[in-house]
């Protein structure tokens, strides 16, 4: 196993070329769903090391409950520097569900939240909310889907602008965009190294409703106007794994993509440019993390399984 145990954790670098070109060059509903893909395998290969660094750095430290047979020199001699990482790995992995648990918490409790502010209102999948604040969010729910929005961001648009604003809030609705924004950012928790491809999948989810609100009403234009007014007039969305039309994301980038002609959909960009180069690159190094974490795990379940008296 040696060293090999320990690659999980910096082949989330291989990712960043693809995290920057992703935006520019590919359609954004294939750079949405292949980054988070690729930042939930990471991650999850990322955690499997520093428990597997874990257990091996705690079997040497005094009054541990695991079996005495873990602190052989075989099992030590397994992952270099063991006391060393392993005593590393014990706060690191503490963080890492730390952070992952305080996310996963604070995003049901804004949903709930969410839901509870609108008792009352008919069950409809558009809830109109009477306040001054502008603002406007598409909220999944177990039984209904729902767009939220408030009387003054309605008062601020146009009536075809309008439109486009719904259009954007059901298309992150149908495209399940709360998933890739929560995926990624459990992901980017888990390993910092992962953070710009969170960046990425929160812009590239506005771009791809971005796409399909245009595609619905008809006129890009219309879209980035909207677009544009609710940025200037609105705050953003209550959790960053919720998705509206003015959350985050650079907006003048956007309104510049819709005055360009629609991107050109395809499934994987071709391996003789930068970005597919890039894509590659990514998907080769979350091919040897996951195979790198799993050897390590199936050779350290051998070692200590026969390390372990019966």
């Amino acid at each position: 196993m040696g060293v090999f145990v320990f690659l999980p954790l910096v082949l989330p670098l291989t990712a960043w070329p693809i995290s920057r070109l992703a935006e520019q060059h590919l359609h954004p509903r294939t750079a949405t769903r292949l980054l988070t893909v690729v930042a939930t395998v990471m991650a999850l290969c990322s955690t499997v090391c520093l428990a597997l660094v874990m257990v091996v750095g705690t079997a040497q430290l005094p009054g541990n409950p695991l079996p005495d047979g873990w602190s052989d020199p075989e099992v030590r001699a397994a992952v270099p520097f063991d006391e060393v990482a392993g005593k590393v790995a014990i706060p690191s992995l503490g963080a890492v569900l730390l952070a992952c648990g305080r996310t996963l918490w604070r995003h049901g409790r804004v949903r709930r939240r969410a839901h509870r502010a609108l008792t009352g209102l008919p069950d409809t999948t558009v809830a109109v909310l009477a306040d001054d604040v502008p603002y406007a969010y598409a909220l999944p729910g177990a039984r209904r889907d729902r767009v939220v929005v408030t009387t003054a961001l309605l008062g601020c648009l146009e009536p075809a602008e309008r439109r486009a604003l719904f259009a954007h809030e059901r298309a992150h609705l149908a495209g399940r965009h709360h998933r890739y924004l929560l995926a990624v950012q459990l992901a980017s928790r888990a390993n910092p190294f992962l953070r710009p491809l969170r960046s990425t999948v929160t812009y590239a989810a506005e771009r791809w409703a971005d796409e399909e609100a245009a595609s619905a009403v008809g006129s890009r234009r219309v879209v980035a106007h909207a677009i544009g007014k609710a940025a200037l007039v609105s705050r953003e969305v209550p959790v960053a794994t919720l998705a509206g039309m003015a959350g985050p994301g650079p907006v003048p980038r956007r309104v510049a993509a819709l005055l360009k002609p629609a991107p050109v959909p395809r499934t994987w960009p071709s391996v003789s440019t930068s970005v597919g180069w890039a894509a590659w690159a990514a998907a080769a190094g979350t091919a040897v993390s996951a195979m790198s974490s799993a050897n390590s795990a199936v050779t350290m379940f051998f070692i200590l399984h026969a390390a372990t008296p019966l």
